[in-house]
């Protein structure tokens, strides 16, 4: 995971965040948001989790994430 220091994590814009409002869970990379995924299942609550899960799925979707509906797709 890429080092993002204090200074770094102030500079960064909320639509950064997968939870803005809060500025919770940065997602600057891959590693960094699959490090959001394992923290909000430890410390989330059932919103959090589902906005977080959403966020990532939207921005990194080759990431895998359990609990997710998959969508079908019409034939």
């Amino acid at each position: 995971m890429a080092k993002l220091t204090a200074k770094k994590r102030k500079r960064l814009k909320s639509s950064t965040f997968a939870l803005p409002g809060e500025r919770k869970y940065p997602l600057t990379d891959a590693s960094h948001a699959r490090n959001a995924l394992a923290r909000v299942a430890q410390h989330g609550t059932a919103v959090e989790k589902r906005k977080v899960r959403a966020a990532v799925h939207k921005k990194y979707p080759s990431i895998q994430i359990s609990g997710m509906k998959k969508k079908r797709r019409k034939k």
